[in-house]
């Protein structure tokens, strides 16, 4: 209950923070976002219809495919806060707070990007191109990246035609901020990579990692394999995680032990238990104890 009450709350947070992004920055100015978002806003200055109302009949078929392709609770979820974003979009009275284009387009898209990300990473979509691409992705193998790259690659295109080439054009900058931002919402300001490593010293290096860098470390055996140097024996590999922070760092501290180390880096999406240290605490080299010869 008390997990449920915290979703809640964080997601009306993100409909707040949404709608801000909307009625102070993009609405008054004539811009779009991406998605159904930018459709409502289009459609909204086309036929001079208060926007409110589309966000929620545009919203209806892509809520039909969340029913089949989410699961029930998401699907609930979303469509309270969807109803949510359009009533307080209809009842909100903020003011524009600039005219300068560039500041529209940038603030009005990490309020919009803020809101829909911390909705997101609580289970509530507020845009239904999110579920057009995770529809799409489970019956066509598509990605959902190039799904709503495609979706928004033709919303623009339909806009510099219908109304200028300007409003598209700053519409874009809106909509790769917001993208961005949703990104950073969802994954954390903190940027993780994996390192692989092959080498003839490989408890050295194993030890320095711990004690000078500060990661958890994981030993696996190599059954042998073959490389320039002609056929490998078994040897130990060392499986880490690091802040990409400490990439540098790492490489040096490698390269002074085994300047012919083989290592093998690779983007880390979500990181869940272990031990393995923050960008902004030190709190990660505490909880490690330097092995012991």
């Amino acid at each position: 209950m008390k997990r449920l009450l915290s979703e809640i709350f964080q997601i009306a947070i993100g409909i707040l923070l949404a709608s801000i992004g909307l009625k102070m920055f993009l609405l008054p100015n004539g811009f779009l976002d991406g998605g159904v978002t930018g459709i409502s806003i289009l459609l909204s200055k086309l036929l001079n219809i208060e926007i409110s109302y589309f966000l929620i009949l545009v919203n209806i078929p892509f809520l039909i495919l969340a029913w089949f392709s989410l699961t029930k609770k998401i699907f609930i979820k979303s469509v309270l806060a969807i109803l949510t974003l359009a009533v307080i979009i209809h009842f909100e009275n903020f003011n524009a707070i600039t005219e300068d284009k560039l500041l529209i387009a940038i603030f009005g898209g990490l309020f919009l990007g803020a809101g829909i990300g911390l909705s997101i990473k609580n289970g509530a979509v507020l845009d239904g191109a999110e579920i057009l691409g995770i529809f799409i992705n489970e019956h066509l193998g598509i990605s959902i990246g190039k799904v709503i790259l495609l979706f928004n690659t033709i919303l623009f295109i339909v806009t510099a035609i219908l109304l200028s080439i300007e409003v598209a054009m700053y519409s874009i900058l809106a909509f790769i901020v917001t993208g961005k931002i949703i990104d950073l919402m969802i994954e954390g300001f903190e940027d993780y990579v994996g390192l692989m490593i092959v080498s003839d010293k490989e408890n050295e290096i194993n030890k320095k990692l711990i004690s000078t860098i500060g990661v958890g470390t994981t030993l696996y055996k190599g059954n042998g394999g073959y490389g320039k140097r002609g056929e490998q024996a078994e040897k130990e590999i060392i499986h880490t995680v690091i802040n990409r922070i400490d990439i540098r760092r790492t490489y040096n501290l490698i390269d002074s032990i085994d300047k012919n180390a083989f290592i093998i880096e690779f983007d880390v999406n979500n990181i869940k238990g272990g031990i393995y240290t923050k960008f902004l605490s030190k709190k990660g080299l505490k909880k490690l104890t330097p092995i012991k010869n």
